[in-house]
């Protein structure tokens, strides 16, 4: 029983164990692109191939997460201060909202990495595809709305409103 517990653990958590592991090498190779240039006078040309592809990854990889633990920047002030049943018609206009964009943003990636498998695009140096950097947006779309509703569900809030309700 234990083991399904991790496994599960790891499953539910694996968008943040890509991002961390994603962050791991890009700290790792900027560290040696750094030392690589200032003591050997021989930068890496292909670094910065490398660099954007990690940072676009740790970017989709943890906005689900950022959903699931209430990480987003929300400016909730205005409607914690309207009367409850108000509070709720707010609530369900914002998911909404938050579905509607990103269902959106969903589309549109389609459209996006369409167009790089058609064009056959790579970066100029290592030629990674540009469908491999950015074929993560769509799943990181679809986690986001999955996430949010997660978060909605179980009353996840964010860390400035439970500050606040812990004084």
């Amino acid at each position: 029983m234990k083991k399904n517990n991790i496994f599960l653990s790891i499953l539910g958590n694996l968008d943040v164990l890509v991002a961390a592991l994603v962050l791991t090498i890009l700290i790792t190779l900027t560290f040696l692109g750094v030392i690589w240039r200032r003591a050997f006078g021989a930068p890496f040309t292909w670094l910065e191939e490398v660099q954007l592809a990690c940072m676009v990854w740790i970017v989709f990889a943890s906005a689900g997460a950022a959903f699931r633990y209430g990480n987003h920047v929300a400016i909730e002030m205005i409607v914690d201060l309207m009367p409850q049943k108000i509070q709720k018609v707010f609530t369900v206009i914002i998911s909404i909202v938050v579905v509607a964009v990103i269902s959106y943003l969903f589309i549109q990636s389609i459209g996006f990495i369409q167009l790089f498998i058609k064009s056959g695009r790579t970066t100029p140096m290592l030629e990674i595809p540009y469908t491999l950097i950015y074929g993560i947006a769509p799943v990181s779309f679809i986690l986001m709305i999955l996430n949010y509703f997660y978060a909605l569900f179980k009353g996840v809030k964010s860390e400035a409103k439970e500050a606040v309700e812990s004084e």
